[in-house]
């Protein structure tokens, strides 16, 4: 544990950041992921849903600074085109 005050209240920030973070990623994976199991189950309304939420986390991720813009948009570009094959 660090001595210094400064350095204290660091390491109070960045254990609350860290396990934030971490709810975020793995709701995201979950939201792609649920994207991917409507399609495979062939319901085609539910999967919309899904990926009108997956498409809102990816992009919050943006904004957030998660990820690159052009990595969101290759991920939702993906999803779309999986959700149309049905």
């Amino acid at each position: 544990m660090a001595n210094i005050k400064g350095q204290m209240k660091r390491n109070i920030q960045n254990e609350k950041r860290r396990l934030a973070n971490a709810s975020f990623k793995s709701g995201l994976k979950s939201a792609l992921k649920d994207v991917e199991v409507q399609v495979e189950n062939g319901d085609k309304e539910k999967a919309l849903v899904a990926l009108s939420f997956a498409a809102k986390k990816l992009d919050k991720s943006v904004t957030k600074g998660f990820h690159h813009k052009n990595y969101v948009a290759r991920q939702k570009s993906r999803l779309h085109k999986l959700v149309n094959t049905l």
